[in-house]
């Protein structure tokens, strides 16, 4: 790790909300949703009324009575996320994408051209805000870990620096949920044994944690409470999975046939992105989210490294079909697909095809997309449903 806090994690506030109050002066200062049946993304006025990221279109609007509600436009989104991730490369050649909206900047060793790493900070802000319209929040801190950590502290519209000396005092007062890897189940676990903060997962030896969570989390939250995170920023990072995810909206009961057709429809489109950027997958993974907002992922690994659409549709079946008894009791509120153990196509020895190739038929329905456009071809059983809006997403680092 660098002596210095020269890490910068720069996110965009409350994204697709800012964007559509950039563009409509009628919806500054008032409370904004983005997306009818499922929130998209919600302004910082509505925030506070509790609305978020995934909550039914209902339930927010029970919430926030004066909301607007706007539909998504993707095509906005992506071009502004263009535009900051230009101002981000212009700022350094060391950009690692997050998503659309977030990337971590390496700012070390530009002290002499570009000033200190708060006056980066600084004038980033200044470059995004001026330049695009959009508010951004910047953490600067020497770990990837605690840059994160700083933005978040940080947000709405905020620059925070965390010095090195002082690391230790800002981090360990914080809830331990700030902590990578923390989510509810691990909160509650760690609240049971009266852990809350982060300074009080510190002063827990290495060995305790991971009898409490297991080898790989224990020592994981350990390194993390002492603010020890190696990693570098680092660029043209082709990712490690691809995923997608339909929110189902209303608590309506789901059949096993319409469950199954949001699957086809989600692996479709995540198998034409696993193609288009020529690579092939070892690994599926099926998320689910329950009306409880309990959550459950179930994993499988192919015999062979595929991008064809009908193996890896087949095996994430027989994940939902082992779900369904959770599925029925618990009902459902959010189906996901993950593509994981990534390949490039062309570095993995494939199974030969002794009797047809079995990806003619993908190729040609991703050559009549390509050319016509991605409705122009669809599969029978999505005719006529709705499939939801597909976000935009970082595009895969050559």
């Amino acid at each position: 790790m660098s002596g210095q806090a020269t890490i910068l994690h720069a996110d965009l506030d409350s994204f697709y909300a800012s964007v559509e109050q950039r563009d409509d002066p009628r919806l500054r200062a008032r409370p904004v949703i983005v997306g009818g049946g499922v929130v998209l993304a919600a302004s910082y006025e509505a925030k506070a009324y509790g609305v978020r990221t995934a909550m039914s279109g209902g339930q927010a609007r029970r919430l926030c009575p004066q909301a607007i509600v706007v539909p998504p436009r993707m095509s906005a989104y992506t071009e502004a996320s263009k535009a900051v991730f230009a101002i981000f490369k212009h700022t350094t050649p060391l950009v690692e994408g997050l998503s659309i909206d977030e990337a971590f900047l390496d700012v070390a060793g530009l002290r002499r051209i570009s000033g200190t790493p708060p006056d980066i900070a600084v004038r980033l802000r200044r470059e995004v805000l001026e330049e695009v319209g959009l508010p951004i929040t910047v953490g600067v801190a020497r770990t990837k870990f605690l840059a994160k950590v700083a933005s978040a502290v940080a947000k709405p519209d905020g620059l925070l620096v965390v010095p090195p000396d002082g690391e230790l005092n800002f981090l360990h007062p914080l809830p331990v949920r700030r902590l990578w890897g923390v989510g509810a189940i691990t909160a509650d676990k760690l609240k049971g044994y009266g852990i809350t903060t982060v300074g009080e997962v510190a002063r827990l030896p290495e060995d305790t944690l991971i009898a409490m969570l297991g080898r790989a989390s224990g020592r994981h939250l350990h390194a993390l409470a002492h603010n020890r995170d190696p990693r570098p920023v680092r660029t043209g990072v082709r990712r490690r999975s691809m995923g997608a995810q339909r929110a189902l909206g209303s608590r309506r009961r789901r059949t096993a046939q319409d469950l199954d057709t949001t699957l086809v429809g989600l692996v479709d489109k995540l198998a034409r992105r696993l193609r288009s950027a020529h690579r092939v997958c070892r690994t599926v993974t099926l998320r689910l989210r329950f009306e409880d907002f309990t959550r459950i992922t179930r994993s499988h690994t192919l015999p062979q490294a595929t991008g064809e659409t009908p193996v890896i549709l087949s095996a994430m079946r027989e994940l939902l079909a082992a779900a369904m008894p959770m599925i029925r009791e618990q009902g459902i509120t959010l189906i996901g697909v993950t593509l994981g153990n990534l390949h490039s196509d062309n570095a993995v020895q494939l199974a030969i095809p002794l009797n047809h190739d079995p990806t003619a038929l993908d190729t040609a329905m991703d050559d009549v997309r390509d050319k016509f456009g991605s409705k122009a071809l669809t599969r029978a059983v999505l005719l006529g449903r709705d499939e939801g809006v597909s976000v935009p997403l970082l595009p895969d680092a050559d």
